[in-house]
Formats: structure tokens, C-alpha cells, sequence
């Protein structure tokens, strides 16, 4: 397939895929044969991340005999959400399905029941892991409860398979490890998102690319798309809300110690000099509210200016 080519097609399934070399030819094959069970047309995107191993020389075998696989590699590891970023890109598909090269999932399970969940009207559908065996559940429920909580999203399991529409991915913009957040911008923009129960299978071949020094990360990610979320669209609500509390109190301060100073004849250096500290880093708190808001404002016409160029 001409990687050129902008042809639409149905279905488009993304295999991002680091040192997959004993996995990735049974996903392509079994990727292949859910396309022709759901019919329409459809591809199979592989993104080599940077592999140290042969994956890519199994891709470029099946490539002579299946016209529907694309290929494409990173010339170093980039990571999933680099991979997915990569594929979106290139992906020709009204759906777009995300699905692991590991045959932790079943491709031919899996893809029609995602397929079949956004052709009954979700914009997103994503995975829920049944019979899950690993030493990273605790640690992923974990993960799903905070999320739940935080962002009122009543998923149970963030980080699997996914299926898309193809305006949703047109519509989020990932950054560095931001893949594991795409419910949460999808959610955001106002997109329906339903789950559908998947089975899960132990690796059989490789090694997990996912480690438990990924948490601290994880958290302090999800504390950046919380706040993005709740104030990029009108900072100064924030901002404002704390340098006006500031300004407030150390005024409040100021006129305490002047009253001070006039009945008793008394001053309070420390508390005077505290309480100039935090006028002025109320007013530089504003300030960064105002600057805040004038750069959000750039970025919705930005959008608009994008959206105008799609049509």
C-alpha cells in the first residue's frame, strides 16, 4: 500500500511495536482476518519503535502477500504515545483502532467487539481487562480509581484497547506520554465513551515495556491534565481567585499593623515585611492570570483558524 496514499478506508488497526519480533506476524495476521470478517476495507498500521530486534523484518515479510499492512519506524524509542502520534497521522480509517503487539489481546476477538461498540454510536470504545494476571493490577487499579475520581470518568480500566472515531483523534493533541490520558481529553471535549469487556493472555514471547518506575511520572502527568483541564480555558479564574487572596490578606495585615502602630506606638518588622511579600506576589499572580488568559485566547483562534482550513 502506497504510504501516500489519502484514499479513506473503514477501519485502520494501530500496532505500535518495540522488540515484538516472536508477536508481531500473529498480530498482523490475526488483525487481518478480523478486517475481512468485519468487511469494507481496512489496513493494518505498524510503527516500529525504535526495535533492536527483527520486528520489522517480520512485518516486511508479510507485506508482499498483504496489500493492507503499512510500515513505518522510528530510528529510535520514542515511546507509545510518539508511536500512536505517528500512527494517527498516517491512519486513512472513519475508525481507528489502537491495539497492543504483544497477543496480550486477541485481535480477532477484539477488534469487531470495538468496531461493532462505535458503530452502535460511541465515539470511543475502550477495553475492560477480564482475567487479568500480573503483577501490575493492584498498581492499575490504583491508577483507574484516582482517574474516576479526579475526572468523573466511570471507567475501570484506562489504559488497554481502544477504539476511535476519526474525528476524535483529530481532535486531541498528545504530548510526551500523554497516550494514557486520551479517555480523559476525549471525555473532556464532550465525546461518548463506553466499555466493552475484553479478554486478556499472558505474553507469551518478549518482555513487558511497562515498568512500576512509571508512577511517579503517571502522577504528576495526571496532576498537569487536571489542572489544564479545569483552567485552560479561563486561567485567570484561577490565578485571579489566588492573587486577589493574597492581595487581600496582606492588605488585611498591612492595615492591622498600621492600627498597631498608631494606638500602641508598636511595630512588627517580620509581619510588615510578610505582608508585603504577599501583595506582591498576589499582583504577580494576577499578573500571570492576565498573560495566562491572552495566551488561551491565541490558542482558541488558532483553533478556529484550523478548523476554517479543514473544511
Amino acid at each position: 500500500m502506497d504510504k501516500n496514499d489519502t484514499r479513506t478506508v473503514d477501519i485502520s488497526v494501530i500496532l505500535p511495536a518495540y522488540n515484538e519480533q516472536g508477536n508481531i506476524a500473529a498480530v498482523i495476521n490475526k488483525s487481518r482476518d478480523a478486517l475481512i470478517s468485519l468487511g469494507g476495507t481496512g489496513e493494518v498500521i505498524v510503527i516500529d519503535d525504535g526495535s533492536t530486534d527483527n520486528t520489522s523484518g517480520e512485518v516486511e515479510k508479510i507485506r508482499s502477500s498483504y496489500s493492507g499492512l503499512v510500515l513505518f519506524r522510528h530510528r529510535a524509542n520514542k515511546g507509545l504515545t510518539e508511536a500512536l502520534i505517528t500512527g494517527f497521522k498516517h491512519a486513512r480509517g472513519e475508525i481507528v483502532v489502537f491495539l497492543c503487539a504483544d497477543l496480550q489481546s486477541d485481535p480477532q476477538e477484539d477488534i469487531p467487539k470495538l468496531v461493532n461498540e462505535i458503530r452502535k454510536g460511541s465515539d470511543v470504545a475502550v477495553g475492560w481487562r477480564q482475567g487479568r494476571k500480573e503483577g501490575k493490577v493492584f498498581l492499575s487499579k490504583i491508577y483507574n480509581f484516582v482517574c474516576k475520581k479526579l475526572f468523573d470518568l466511570p471507567l475501570h480500566d484506562m489504559n488497554w484497547i481502544k477504539a476511535f472515531r476519526r474525528e476524535v483523534i483529530e481532535d486531541i493533541e498528545l504530548k510526551s506520554d500523554w497516550h494514557r490520558f486520551i479517555l480523559i481529553l476525549a471525555a473532556h471535549k464532550g465525546y461518548r465513551i463506553s466499555e466493552v469487556k475484553t479478554n486478556w493472555y499472558p505474553r507469551k514471547k518478549g518482555k513487558s515495556k511497562f515498568g512500576f518506575s512509571r508512577i511517579s511520572t503517571s502522577f504528576f502527568d495526571v496532576m498537569a491534565i487536571k489542572f489544564l483541564l479545569i483552567f485552560m480555558d479561563k486561567p485567570i479564574r484561577f490565578f485571579g481567585f489566588w492573587g486577589a487572596l493574597l492581595i487581600a490578606i496582606g492588605t488585611l495585615i498591612l492595615l492591622g499593623l498600621g492600627l498597631l502602630w498608631f494606638i500602641l506606638n508598636t511595630q512588627v518588622r517580620p509581619v510588615m515585611f510578610l505582608s508585603f511579600f504577599m501583595i506582591l506576589t498576589g499582583i504577580f499572580t494576577l499578573m500571570i492570570g492576565f498573560l495566562a488568559e491572552l495566551i488561551s485566547m491565541q490558542q482558541v483562534k488558532l483553533e478556529r483558524i484550523e478548523q476554517r482550513l479543514r473544511k
